[in-house]
């Protein structure tokens, strides 16, 4: 997938919603406990009832990478049925990988080839060998690591230096290892008060902004400092979502959240072509 692809789907939904698949044995209805692979029919129901609000599914890895096998199964066949029967939706492997060489390599032969998600999340902080050999990867993108909505962001990702935030320093440098064709960044939607510096380095590269339901992030405020020409921001929200409820109905429910956020966003997309 690339990224007009991303653009059109944006266009024609008139939602950038991510609908964040971290799905947890423990949170899922119990009834469906007794189905032979309760995480993939759990998620199966979520997207055949919310596909239409959103333009991406992000699977976090770490909720499936802890069931050991059993989970790599359940998140193949998750990633296998958005792709035959949804190939429109762009797919994101949230599994913030970082090492150099080899390692690397293989970490993107994992997710690329063998998984065939369209993108994954990477930690930049090794520097450039820990992003190149995802981006020799045609049609496939990285989205590196820039600013997390967690507070331990102020551990080190927003320490000044003498150059100036860390996290910019990153972004600066990172930048041209790749291009906005093949790049994103992760950028938290409860860190708005950045966004514009971040925007003022990398105008045109797509950003993904996890954070609004749950963490608490404001989605008329990062869209407000966030918004470019080809929109530019990719919005996920996961846990308000997936877990709207617990009982038969939980897909309907789903589907309700996402349709609320995603008419959120028809409206924002309205006032800025109207503004254009």
């Amino acid at each position: 997938m690339n990224l007009d692809d991303i653009v059109f789907q944006i266009k024609s939904k008139n939602s950038f919603l991510c609908i964040g698949l971290d799905t947890d044995i423990n949170k899922i209805p119990k009834f469906l406990l007794n189905q032979d692979d309760p995480i993939f029919s759990f998620n199966k129901s979520i997207i055949d009832h919310t596909n239409k609000y959103c333009i991406a599914y992000k699977i976090n890895t770490a909720f499936y990478e802890s069931l050991g096998a059993k989970g790599w199964t359940s998140m193949k066949k998750t990633i296998d049925y958005i792709n035959s029967n949804y190939p429109e939706i762009f797919t994101i492997a949230d599994a913030k990988r970082g090492d150099i060489g080899n390692t690397s390599k293989m970490y993107a032969e994992t997710f690329f080839a063998n998984m065939n998600f369209d993108s994954v999340t990477i930690n930049p902080y090794m520097g450039s060998d820990s992003v190149k050999p995802f981006l020799e990867f045609e049609n496939k993108i990285s989205i590196l690591l820039g600013l997390t909505s967690n507070e331990g962001a102020n551990d080190i990702q927003l320490k000044n230096t003498d150059k100036g935030l860390v996290f910019m320093e990153m972004i600066k440098s990172s930048k041209v290892w790749g291009n906005k064709n093949n790049m994103m960044y992760v950028v938290g939607a409860t860190k708005s008060d950045y966004i514009s510096k971040i925007r003022s380095v990398v105008p045109d590269h797509f950003l993904l902004m996890p954070g609004v339901g749950a963490q608490g992030g404001d989605l008329d405020e990062i869209c407000k400092h966030a918004l470019n020409d080809n929109i530019g921001i990719i919005v996920n929200s996961s846990r308000s979502i997936i877990y709207a409820s617990n009982d038969e109905r939980f897909a309907l429910a789903a589907a309700d959240k996402a349709m609320n956020l995603q008419n959120k966003m028809r409206l924002i997309l309205s006032k800025k072509q109207k503004n254009s």
